[in-house]
This record gives C-alpha cells, sequence and structure tokens, in this order.
C-alpha cells in the first residue's frame, strides 16, 4: 500500500499480474498466464503470439528503415564529394600511396 503525498488516502499500485497487456482482460487467479519478454502478461497464448508477431513486424521495419538511412547516407556522402570537387575547380586533390617508417 502507498499513501498519497499530501493527504491521508491510501491506494494500491495495479500489480503488473491483472491484466493481459494485449486486450486488457483482467487475468484471473489459478488460471495460466502466458508471459513473454520478462513480465509481461498474456491471458492466452492467441494474444501472446499476436504481440509478439506485432514485435517482429516493427523490428523488421527499424531494420529496413536503418538500412535505407545509412544507404542514403552512404549516396549523399558521395554526392556531396562528387559535386564539392566539380563546383571548386581550384582545389587540387592528390592520390597515390604514403609510406611511412
Amino acid at each position: 500500500m502507498f499513501y498519497c503525498g499530501g493527504c491521508e488516502d491510501q491506494y494500491e499500485e495495479p500489480h503488473f499480474l491483472e491484466a493481459c497487456f494485449l486486450c486488457h482482460k483482467p487475468l484471473r487467479p489459478n488460471t495460466d498466464i502466458f508471459m513473454y519478454r520478462g513480465n509481461t502478461p498474456f491471458c492466452s497464448k492467441e494474444c501472446r503470439e499476436e504481440q509478439i508477431e506485432m514485435d517482429e513486424a516493427k523490428e523488421k521495419s527499424w531494420k529496413r528503415a536503418s538500412k535505407r538511412s545509412v544507404r542514403q547516407s552512404d549516396q549523399t556522402n558521395t554526392n556531396s564529394s562528387s559535386s564539392s570537387s566539380s563546383s571548386s575547380p581550384n582545389k587540387t586533390v592528390r592520390t597515390g600511396t604514403l609510406v611511412v617508417a
């Protein structure tokens, strides 16, 4: 039980096993609780599977977006170096091998 800071009221913080994470259906005593990723409770295998599928889809989306972002960054860097060398004809670019002993 917790006490309200400036008042005399008491309240109980809800327990994480009170309701299904997905459908919010109350979890009853003496029934199976299906757990996922630590302490995330579900009322049924179906709810848990649906959450797993949503998480996997979200992760795939993030990975695709991340790859796309990296590719765009690489293209931007390539384009900016190409355009800067062509737009500034006064710059000298030296290429070759440097050996330091």
